[in-house]
């Protein structure tokens, strides 16, 4: 993650929680108690955030020693400690929330990637997200991803050219879509193309797009698009896709699956912040 980026979000959130100060904490410890806490985990998973523990109690200055046992990535066992801070008593209680906020989504987000790929048990095709993120989490939540054994789709509008269905409408058909995109972008940026049927897979192919996506289609349909694919062309799946499914698509050598669910509709990991 871009370490300048991570800062600027951690003191939004950390604002916004905070306001005027911890009316709380300052009460009753004040400026001079000083103590231990630890983070743990309160269920198995896989972990991500270990950059959230250190940067977030940095921004706070230097009266916060932290000490994060677990790497981005790493299997978590329930009971297991995650990270050791001391200091400030009033300054680890302010930063608890927001810290185990983004601890709990990020690594509940790696279990379900790993709970995928673990389904999928393919060596050739690769699980990804989507741009259906939390708004204002995108950065957290795709680099999660990553730490649960999943790749990343394009970030944002800004990074790739994926024309879907409503392009296509509005351009008239795939063709002119595609050279309205050659006509103003460079040749660094990837064109993708939605495509609904075997007409459509066609007519992509001619355009000579970087990368088709096939949606909503069934494994059937879909390793039968693949055999037509030509290779260089790289292939993707979404919609649809799911736990309840993921297996059927272990042999159409797709070379991409994106589910949404990933951030979407994942389960937050229990992790907490305890006193010693």
């Amino acid at each position: 993650m871009n370490g300048i980026k991570v800062r600027r979000k951690l003191e939004e959130f950390f604002l916004e929680d905070l306001g005027e100060g911890d009316l709380s904490s300052q009460t009753i410890f004040g400026d001079s108690g000083v103590g231990e806490a630890i983070i743990i985990a309160k269920e198995d998973g896989i972990f991500s955030g270990a950059t959230i523990i250190s940067e977030g109690y940095a921004l706070f200055g230097s009266s916060i020693d932290v000490n994060v046992h677990k790497r981005d990535g790493e299997v978590l066992k329930k009971g297991e400690i995650i990270a050791d801070v001391k200091g400030s008593m009033a300054t680890i209680l302010s930063g608890e929330r927001v810290i185990l906020n983004l601890l709990q989504r990020m690594s509940g987000i790696a279990t379900v990637t790993n709970q995928a790929v673990d389904i999928l048990q393919s060596q050739h095709t690769r699980i990804c997200d989507t741009r259906k993120t939390s708004p204002g989490l995108r950065l957290f939540e795709k680099y999660a991803v990553r730490c649960g054994g999943g790749f990343n789709h394009r970030f944002g509008l800004y990074d790739g050219v994926m024309i879907k269905d409503n392009h296509i409408a509005f351009a008239g058909s795939i063709t002119k879509a595609v050279e309205a995109v050659r006509n103003q972008t460079g040749h660094m940026v990837k064109i993708e193309v939605e495509i609904e049927s075997e007409q459509q897979l066609h007519e992509a192919i001619e355009a000579r797009v970087d990368v088709i996506m096939f949606d909503n289609r069934t494994p059937d349909e879909v390793a039968r698009f693949v055999e037509i694919t030509p290779n260089g062309i790289i292939t993707e799946a979404s919609g649809g896709i799911g736990f309840h499914n993921l297996a059927d698509y272990r042999h159409t050598n797709v070379d991409y699956l994106s589910l949404g669910m990933l951030t979407h509709s994942y389960k937050s990991l229990d992790i907490s912040l305890n006193v010693k």
